[in-house]
């Protein structure tokens, strides 16, 4: 069991876990946990919850997903880096990764489901482009908990389970991400369902800022520099909010990381936004979004409403790190894949392979320097490897919408499963 308390940054106000997702106060950025536990200790704990003097939870889920973090010699080599550490966040059992679902992801869904259990009884909507709605699905499919999942229609083909999902709930919609998300919205203002809060909810953040602490565990030391391809921000907030933890720690050094956070052209709001150093993302970042969306090589890093402006959000912490953000081309994207899968061996998620087509950019510009202790989050892999190792249960639509289907049909269809599975 954890001890922590919720604050706000902005009004420092500190207030209990009801599975909070704002200041009640009414400030609009975000909120984050303060954990008792000063200097981090590793429990006798199933995955990723061995982290859980840094996890807003009681109690723990059976798993083995966590982060594995290892010195890279393939890709390091081909690339002249003396201190490249991979962050692996996949399935990929000759090096103890075991993230059935491929994506980091899973560590975010696990603590978010934990945190929610003994807080409320209502039942957790996400929207999702793939990867957490996957991931969602298979912890609903191991504990039996009800889930609500929005994706848009693309994305159906990526929602599987290594045992059958019989308590989600599954809605796909005739459109991108942002569709989804908005279709969510109006779903929870039904009585009885919960949004999972996305940015906002600590359990995500600090689930995937484990990574970071992985990472600096391994290496003995923070990194100088944290690479992470990014939809909606939260990985590079969760690195930078787990970076502050470990630097209170006090035995991991006192610099922290910068952050390098990449997007995949032509879908490059944050890049654009950032080039001139403004806070607000303006139409004209998303020039034509719904094409640009369809060219890129990663569709789960298209977010149109990324966590970049709010207080405590993208802009902020590139501001607090010296960082950057970059973009690279889906041609560049996949060849980094392919380079990736050469040299170390696993397949790469394409959301990785496009940071990895950024940690090449980098170098290449000089941004990076050889000697720099480098930590590349590869968010997502192994999808080959679990293919052929674990079951698949694919996960039909329950309900197939488009943006025209009166929402009240939605609601009425959504009502009645919640009255069998809540």
């Amino acid at each position: 069991m954890s001890e922590y308390i919720l604050t706000c940054p902005q009004c420092n106000h500190e207030f209990a876990d009801t599975y909070t997702l704002t200041c009640p106060h009414g400030c609009k950025g975000l909120i984050r946990t303060r954990y008792a536990v000063r200097q981090i200790t590793l429990r006798d704990e199933p995955g990723i919850f061995k982290y859980s003097d840094w996890l807003p939870v009681t109690g723990s889920i059976p798993t083995l997903a966590e982060p594995i973090c290892y010195k890279s010699e393939g890709l390091a080599g081909i690339l002249n880096l003396s201190n490249l550490w991979i962050a692996f966040s996949g399935y990929w059992p000759d090096k103890g990764a075991f993230t059935v679902s491929g994506s980091f992801k899973e560590f975010e869904a696990f603590p978010t489901m934990q945190r929610l259990a003994g807080r409320t009884k209502r039942v957790i909507l996400v929207s999702s482009a793939g990867n957490t709605g996957r991931a969602f699905a298979e912890v609903s499919a191991q504990t039996g908990q009800p889930v609500i999942i929005v994706i848009p229609e693309t994305a159906q083909s990526r929602i599987f389970t290594t045992t059958p999902a019989s308590n989600v709930m599954l809605i796909s919609i005739s459109g991108d991400y942002t569709d989804a998300i908005s279709l969510g919205n109006k779903i929870c203002t039904l009585p009885g369902i919960i949004p999972e809060g996305g940015a906002k909810n600590v359990a995500r953040r600090d689930g995937m800022g484990t990574v970071m602490v992985a990472g600096t565990l391994a290496m003995g030391v923070l990194p100088d520099l944290y690479l992470q391809a990014v939809g909606s921000g939260t990985g590079g907030i969760a690195a930078y909010e787990a970076s502050l933890r470990l630097i209170a720690d006090g035995r991991f050094g006192k610099k922290m990381p910068r952050l390098l956070l990449f997007q995949n052209e032509p879908f490059v709001p944050m890049v654009r936004a950032w080039s001139f150093r403004r806070r607000e993302i303006w139409e004209e970042d998303m020039p034509d979004a719904e094409n640009a969306i369809t060219r890129v090589f990663s569709d789960v890093l298209t977010n149109r409403e990324p966590a970049y402006g709010v207080a405590g959000g993208v802009f902020d912490v590139l501001t607090a790190t010296n960082g950057i953000m970059g973009s690279v081309s889906s041609g560049d994207a996949k060849d980094a894949g392919n380079l990736f899968s050469s040299c170390e061996g696993i397949d790469p998620d394409p959301a990785a392979a496009v940071c990895v087509a950024g940690l090449i950019h980098a170098l290449r510009s000089g941004v990076i320097h050889p000697d720099e202790k480098i930590l590349l989050n590869i968010t997502g892999g192994g999808y080959l490897m679990r293919e052929k190792n674990l079951p698949e249960y694919l996960k039909k639509p329950d309900m197939q919408v488009t943006k025209a289907t009166p929402f009240k049909k939605i609601s009425a269809r959504v009502q009645r499963w919640m009255r069998l599975h809540a």
